[in-house]
């Protein structure tokens, strides 16, 4: 005669199992004598968690406890899953604004025509937007290094472009055959820019054409 095959010791209980693998305590699985509220259409305060439970459920949302180390823990009153993707996001633009800025380079020659002007500063003002350093330099090459005023009045036109999205970190400075600024993002704000404006008229009149390449 075949025996009947055994049962399994004890009931399975799929919600314990999915109470487990939650980052934050919900409902019933808030186990302390009081709780202190928050949360909209609520009055913030301190209450028994029995009576914190029905406020959640006269509501149709849940009872999240989002401050456990508080004295009382502090729950809120919402959407457990909205609470989930609110919390995501957060943590996404956490993660965004803490990413690694890197330099980029940006090359011009003391003859860089005004096409390739236009289309460096477009290049410059995305990688600036996207939190990222920029490092302009102009290359002299033979008899062009008798010119430098003419690199310096480039960079800073450049540097009057950018002045919306970049912060100039010096003026011009000449290293060797190579001339280069550089350039830090920065925030939406009124910019005082007039200034750099000017010095790049009194360059303008001032710096003689370099000889073609």
């Amino acid at each position: 005669m075949a025996f009947p095959p055994r049962p399994p010791r004890g009931a399975f209980n799929p919600r314990f199992k999915k109470e487990q693998q939650q980052e934050h305590r919900t409902n019933h699985m808030i186990r302390v004598p009081e709780v202190r509220l928050v949360g909209d259409n609520v009055e913030p305060g301190i209450y028994a968690v029995p009576d914190a439970l029905k406020i959640a459920q006269s509501q149709f949302l849940d009872l999240v406890e989002i401050s456990p180390g508080a004295n009382p823990p502090v729950c809120k009153v919402i959407d457990y899953n909205k609470f989930l993707y609110e919390e995501k996001k957060k943590k996404k633009e956490m993660k965004a604004k803490a990413k690694t800025s890197e330099v980029k380079e940006i090359r011009f020659t003391p003859n860089t025509d005004d096409h390739d002007f236009e289309f460096k500063v477009k290049h410059a003002e995305k990688f600036l937007k996207d939190g990222d350093k920029v490092k302009a330099h102009v290359q002299f090459k033979g008899r062009a290094i008798m010119f430098k005023e003419r690199g310096e009045l480039l960079l800073l036109k450049f540097a009057d472009r950018l002045k919306e999205v970049g912060a100039l970190e010096g003026l011009p400075k000449l290293e060797g055959k190579r001339m280069q600024v550089m350039f830090a993002p920065k925030a939406q704000q009124k910019k005082k820019g007039s200034e750099l404006g000017k010095l790049v008229e009194k360059k303008t009149e001032e710096t003689p054409e370099p000889p073609k390449e």
